[in-house]
């Protein structure tokens, strides 16, 4: 396992794949209840989700930005994970986009309930959280 700040093309790689990632906020006494979501490792080297304003996880990184998101290979394949912590930004702006991205990577968007499914995340209002890495830890066998 290596221990560093940024994010290397071998992450790059299987942070772009359509593999679900665990995000888990910090939640001072409370135990940390990660998530499964669906992520983007963006061009400035951060990586951005989109959620409902109101959720748990927004208003826990209010009060405390740090955050973690850990994505393995599936079963399989060799093991490979990549773990990204640091600090989160709530943006309103830009969710959307995020959202339509995403569920063209994840989901086949030909399917009309799939297409139905996505027209309902973007009706509804959304934020965007950005995770600017301060800590990557990975490992590949």
């Amino acid at each position: 396992m290596s221990t560093d700040g940024t994010l290397t093309d071998a992450d790059l790689e299987l942070l772009r794949r359509p593999l679900h990632g665990f995000l888990t906020v910090a939640a001072g006494p409370l135990p940390p209840q990660p998530r499964p979501v669906w992520f983007e490792a963006a061009d400035d080297g951060t990586v951005q989700l989109f959620t409902g304003p109101g959720t748990l996880k927004v208003r826990r990184l209010r009060e405390d930005p740090r955050a973690s998101l850990v994505v393995a290979s599936p079963v399989g394949e060799r093991e490979h994970w990549v773990s990204v912590s640091g600090p989160v930004t709530v943006h309103e702006d830009g969710a959307h986009a995020l959202a339509a991205r995403l569920a063209a990577r994840y989901w086949d968007l030909r399917d009309p309930v799939r297409a139905r499914e996505l027209g309902a995340i973007l009706a509804d209002e959304q934020v965007r959280l950005v995770l600017r890495p301060e800590q990557v830890r990975r490992y590949a066998s």
